[in-house]
């Protein structure tokens, strides 16, 4: 293992051995650190109320900081403090940063510990920094409303690989001389990207080429008093005297006050989607066919959250491992912990050869906070969960213990997320077909009468979703069986092991029950099969898998098999041919003639051209093909359509977003150079 990034000095000063530079000045007092964060980017911002005025995110109903160097953390520690302190903040906060030198969470608590205001904020941060690998983070605090958007990595492919309308940007790091990467044109071309007009900037550094740079890239400069030892800083509005170029094939953003939403499905996708969209103020209806929701796939008893893991990291491993986070840091917000969710960690067992992980996860080349979390065989930790599931691992019986992961309730998520303000449940609606109204969309049952209006429609009825669309989608139908049970009892119960197990099937024991502790064991696979009745050969191949993955817990169960305490349940999945869900935007593209013409149109044209496009009706948006994963990538897909309507910083990165896109499948789609 690295030796971390941060050198601490005997006064107490951060200091970094790499480019031999400080993180920030020392005072006699202390509290030089805090005061520049204050004194140079919130205050050069205007993120700080006044006697004359209010901040300036004062009413917003969201702010956005981009930051190119996070550092230590501090600029963001002082930066939500602020926010948590304003009462006039807005009700969300986004802070995007890039670091390439990721600290460990040891030195962000030890960083603020000078700074009472600081220290609790700093120790919720230091409780999410893990699995910090090389790419986009979202790391979600303060009950999701502030959202840390960590790029990990270089700062200028990882600047590329953030979205999202910024209002503010620090430009930080580590001085031109010691690292130029940080202040050359690519990197501020970069970040101009992700600035919405108007933004403010802020910098201590009023190096000559730096600010001509700025100047060649749209910003308006003010040279201000620093903080000593700076003798200056720098203030800068993004005021380009151009037309920033907008790609023709984004996603339709919402430019108003949010309105009505109609969502189709009741399960988890719909449930998600309902709740991201809730939180930023839209009126949800959520319409089911069913009297209750989860009445799907999402029924389950029971399911694994847990990361998917490839030699290659794959998009699918990329994908599960932020859905992951999301799924338990939403569950740890609205579930009881224990009862209806646990982050309990998995164990997962796999063939020789597979399943294994990147070689760039060696813990011999990655710091502790950007460790894995799923830890080989090898490792410590996994062979003594191993022993506590009574499995023998060898050449012939690899294992993975995958650290932050664990298994949920997925009605309980459901019905959490659906009791959220402004969320409205409207069960036994069968929406046969979705017309065009003036400002937007009505849905009609099949007499043809008006069930629901609204301007943004999101289908999210997994397989059931195909019956609202076109063929053009190639959703598929993946029936999958569990069995069900009471824990056996006495010592028995110890031979099923106290987390989650899964490999070829998967079992969950100790489960809380109404009457009794319960287990669930499953699931089969049987493709384009679109209804879920329950097949005895099923309900025996259950019984044979378990005992091929957990022997002994197989044997303490099969007695109810026999005599009929272990119950099947059924449901139908949908899935995608890649693998990847659908989310966002479908059957919208630019106008034919806006698009031939677009490179010929002068830039005011092409603007003006998409400000049209964008006061046109939402196009139908689509939150479907989670196949057997829904649990862990729901919440996630959800905050990404919300995130994409909105204009937000999207909680992947976003070449990994635009593999995601519902209109990939669309024979009018042009090919995605990012996929």
């Amino acid at each position: 293992m690295p030796p971390s990034p941060v050198l601490w000095r005997d006064d107490g000063t951060p200091a970094s051995a790499r480019f031999g530079d400080i993180y920030r000045s020392h005072d006699r007092a202390g509290d030089g650190g805090l005061a520049q964060a204050r004194h140079v980017f919130l205050h050069g911002c205007g993120l700080l109320p006044d006697a004359d005025e209010p901040a300036a995110w004062a009413g917003a109903p969201r702010w956005a900081v981009l930051e190119t160097g996070f550092g230590l953390g501090l600029n963001f520690l002082a930066t939500w403090q602020a926010w948590r302190s304003d009462p006039q903040r807005p009700a969300r906060l986004h802070y995007s940063a890039v670091e390439a030198w990721v600290c460990e969470a040891d030195d962000l608590t030890r960083s603020a510990a000078p700074f009472a205001e600081l220290a609790p904020l700093a120790a919720e941060l230091a409780a999410a920094w893990h699995g910090l690998l090389p790419g986009v983070h979202r790391i979600r605090l303060d009950g999701e409303r502030v959202q840390l958007n960590l790029a990990v990595g270089d700062v200028q492919p990882m600047l590329a690989e953030l979205s999202g309308a910024h209002d503010s940007l620090f430009l930080d790091g580590f001085s031109p001389e010691r690292n130029p990467d940080m202040w050359s044109d690519a990197t501020f071309a970069a970040a101009a990207r992700l600035l919405r007009p108007g933004a403010r900037a802020a910098t201590w550094c009023v190096a000559g080429a730096v600010r001509q740079r700025l100047v060649e890239h749209g910003f308006e400069l003010e040279r201000v008093p620093g903080l000593p030892p700076k003798r200056q800083a720098l203030h800068a509005h993004y005021a380009p005297r151009w037309t920033p170029r907008v790609r023709a094939d984004q996603e339709p953003r919402w430019h108003q006050a949010p309105a009505r939403c109609a969502i189709v499905g009741g399960g988890l996708a719909g449930a998600a989607v309902a709740f991201s969209l809730a939180q930023r103020g839209w009126r949800v209806s959520v319409l089911d066919a069913a009297p209750e929701p989860a009445a799907g796939a999402s029924a389950l008893p029971a399911g694994v959250v847990a990361p998917h893991v490839s030699p290659d990291d794959r998009p699918l491993s990329q994908l599960t491992r932020a859905g992951v986070r999301a799924t338990l840091t939403r569950a740890a917000g609205l579930l009881r912990a224990g009862r209806d969710f646990a982050a309990s960690g998995v164990l997962e067992r796999h063939e020789p050869g597979k399943r294994r992980r990147p070689a760039v996860w060696s813990a011999d080349e990655l710091p502790l906070a950007a460790q894995a979390e799923s830890l080989a065989g090898e490792h410590p930790l996994t062979r003594a969960q191993a022993q506590a599931a009574q499995l023998r691992l060898d050449e012939a019986h690899p294992a993975l213990w995958h650290a932050r992961a664990g298994w949920a309730q997925p009605a309980a998520l459901v019905r959490a997320m659906l009791g959220a303000p402004g969320i409205a449940w409207r069960g036994q609606c069968t929406v046969a077909r979705i017309d065009r109204a003036d400002d937007g969309w009505r849905l009609r049952d099949a007499r043809g009468d008006t069930l629901a209006e609204a301007e943004l429609v999101v289908i999210a009825a997994g397989f059931d979703s195909l019956a609202l669309l076109d063929d053009s989608l190639p959703l598929h139908a993946l029936r999958g069986q569990v069995a069900c049970g009471p824990m056996p009892g006495g010592a028995a119960d110890a031979a099923l092991p106290p987390f989650p197990v899964n490999g070829h099937g998967s079992l969950i024991a100790h489960l809380p029950g109404e009457a009794e502790p319960r287990w669930v064991t499953g699931s089969t696979f049987e493709r384009a099969q679109a209804t879920p009745g329950l097949q005895a050969e099923d309900h025996a191949a259950n019984l044979q898998r378990l005992r091929e993955l957990l022997p002994r817990a197989g044997a303490a169960l099969a007695a109810q098999w026999a005599d009929g305490r272990a119950q099947a349940w059924a449901g139908v999945r949908a899935t995608l041919p890649d693998r990847l869900p659908a989310v966002g935007a479908w059957r919208w593209r630019p106008s034919d003639d806006f698009e031939s013409n677009r490179a010929a149109a002068p830039a005011h044209q092409a603007r003006a051209a998409i400000d049209s496009i964008a006061k046109q009706p939402l196009p139908i948006h689509l939150c479907t093909g989670l196949g057997a994963r829904g649990l862990t990538l729901a919440v996630l897909a959800g905050e990404l359509l919300a995130a994409t309507l909105h204009d937000e910083p999207l909680p992947v990165a976003r070449s990994l977003a635009r593999r995601l896109r519902a209109r990939r499948f669309q024979p009018s789609a042009a090919p995605d150079k990012a996929s």
